[in-house]
């Protein structure tokens, strides 16, 4: 054989084999929120999540033992993920009320800002999730993110833009509906249209708007 024609590979640095590993880590992260935030941890598979990761289930397993193991990975990250999002309202433009309109809209349209949110819930519904799980629940909850929300709601409501009465039972019927619509995949049709971000906002805002 002509030693022109062999080609020499050179081997990845220590730097080129950590971003390999750390690009595939994510690259099934990324694919396992979208599995699990469809399916449930029940319903999903880790060929499933191979499959959308594009990767073999040998793959797989080297970065996670087992499907709970990777679903308690995706509860400590979408927990962080959700809050994180909360905190982004106060940094978008506007007032309280466009805030919170520019908010909804963006997770009302992007499935994966979506996706911490339903893997949360399935998290709360699911039968035997593991422990660690559980823990990470146990802190986390729905009046974390009313507090986190809170004085952006006072200052809309004494603004004139949110309705009046209690601030914590508004925030709540909002993060209600809004997690619904998230979650529940309800049939639409002509007469059967989900409520879109204009609309939960006039709910918020009540009579004003």
């Amino acid at each position: 054989m002509n030693e022109k024609s062999v080609k020499r590979v050179t081997p990845l640095t220590e730097e080129q084999l950590i971003k390999r590993r750390e690009s595939r880590r994510k690259q099934i992260v990324d694919a396992a929120f979208k599995v699990f935030a469809l399916r449930g941890l029940n319903g999903a598979k880790m060929s499933m999540i191979a499959e959308e990761a594009g990767l073999s289930a040998g793959q797989l397993y080297r970065f996670f033992e087992s499907k709970e193991e990777l679903f308690t990975t995706l509860i400590q990250q979408a927990v962080l993920e959700s809050t994180q999002g909360i905190e982004m309202i106060y940094q978008l433009p506007g007032s309280p009320f466009e805030k919170v309109h520019h908010f909804i809209s963006y997770v009302m349209e992007n499935k994966d800002a979506q996706y911490p949110f339903m893997l949360i819930h399935h998290a709360h519904t699911a039968d035997d999730v593991p422990k660690e799980v559980n823990q990470l629940l146990q802190q986390f909850s729905v009046k974390r993110h009313i507090d986190l929300l809170l004085p952006l709601f006072e200052e809309g409501q004494q603004a004139g833009e949110f309705a009046q009465g209690d601030i914590r039972q508004l925030i709540s019927a909002l993060l209600t509906m809004l997690s619904a619509i998230m979650t529940f995949n309800m049939p639409i049709d002509n007469d059967h249209q989900m409520p879109d971000a204009d609309m939960l906002m006039r709910i918020v805002a009540g009579s004003r708007k």
